[in-house]
């Protein structure tokens, strides 16, 4: 992946509705040792903030786009704050989620003979009634449409609203290959759910620059004709490969939280320092935002 200037800041900003037209458009954030995070947030609804709970739902209909990553740092992050969520993984072919043996994730079973069977989600929704503390559910990139027509043929995002339950979709778009195939998925939910529903987008990079025709994502008209439905904008950084980078995948290979993995004395001391930089931006960031 080709690097950028590093910035001249790590520090964070969150831009509102107000400033969103003003701004210059972003570049790319690449590689510097530096991480460096920026999330655009809108007001929320102040009915919103009486719900007792939030449902996170991650979907995205590419697979292999960090939906997990995002999973797994939002129950990490919740965890650090004192509100310990239910984990669910609903993905039924890739759980990853399922293997941070430390987030004790639910599995819920949706297949039935090898198919998918819709009426399985209602074991879900079962789930997130039930729960006392926010829900963060990874869903498969073979379950994003099933699940939503079930979402949204069921008018769950109202169902869950009278219920007290918020829910907050998370969608991935990322570059390379898969840029088109996941900017279809956005448009897809910024289309079809009620504004009721969150939506915060993750833009990851790790398959090369969110880039099209030379436009960044917040100048590309499947941003500009649904940007009053995004709740916030999550950009992760592209991580020097030698050192951030390498230090990262392992640990999500080893499916480690943070915390084990800033605790492995197995680990160098540099490799738990890189590591513990990346935990304290994206907390830092998700701390900062409407989440």
């Amino acid at each position: 992946m080709k690097n950028a200037r590093r910035p001249k800041t790590s520090s964070l900003r969150l831009i509102t509705p107000a400033t969103r037209r003003a701004r210059a458009p972003v570049k790319n954030i690449a590689a510097a040792e530096q991480s460096s995070f920026i999330a655009t947030a809108r007001h929320t609804n102040s009915s919103k903030d009486t719900m007792t709970s939030k449902t996170h739902l991650v979907l995205q209909g590419k697979g292999g786009v960090g939906k997990s990553l995002i999973a797994s740092v939002l129950a990490q992050w919740l965890t650090s704050k004192g509100r310990t969520p239910l984990c669910i993984d609903t993905d039924p072919v890739n759980r990853t989620f399922s293997g941070y043996a430390a987030l004790k994730v639910q599995a819920v079973d949706i297949l039935q003979d090898d198919e998918i069977n819709p009426r399985r989600f209602d074991d879900l929704i079962e789930h997130v009634d039930a729960a006392t503390s926010d829900v963060i559910v990874d869903n498969g990139a073979s379950s994003f449409v099933p699940l939503s027509h079930y979402l949204l043929s069921n008018d769950v995002p109202a169902l869950l609203a009278e219920r007290q339950h918020q829910l907050v979709i998370h969608t991935v778009v990322t570059g390379g290959q898969a840029l088109q195939d996941t900017l279809h998925g956005f448009t897809q939910l910024a289309a079809q759910f009620p504004a009721s529903v969150d939506l915060v987008v993750w833009l990851n990079p790790y398959w090369g620059p969110i880039v099209h025709e030379g436009k960044e994502f917040e100048q590309l008209k499947s941003y500009t004709a649904h940007r009053d439905r995004v709740t916030a904008i999550v950009r992760i950084p592209t991580l020097k490969p030698e050192t951030f980078g390498t230090d990262l995948i392992n640990m999500l290979r080893a499916r480690l939280t943070f915390e084990e993995a800033l605790a492995a004395l197995d680990r160098t001391i540099m490799e738990r320092q890189r590591l513990k930089r990346i935990r304290d931006d994206l907390f830092g960031l998700l701390s900062a935002s409407t989440l």
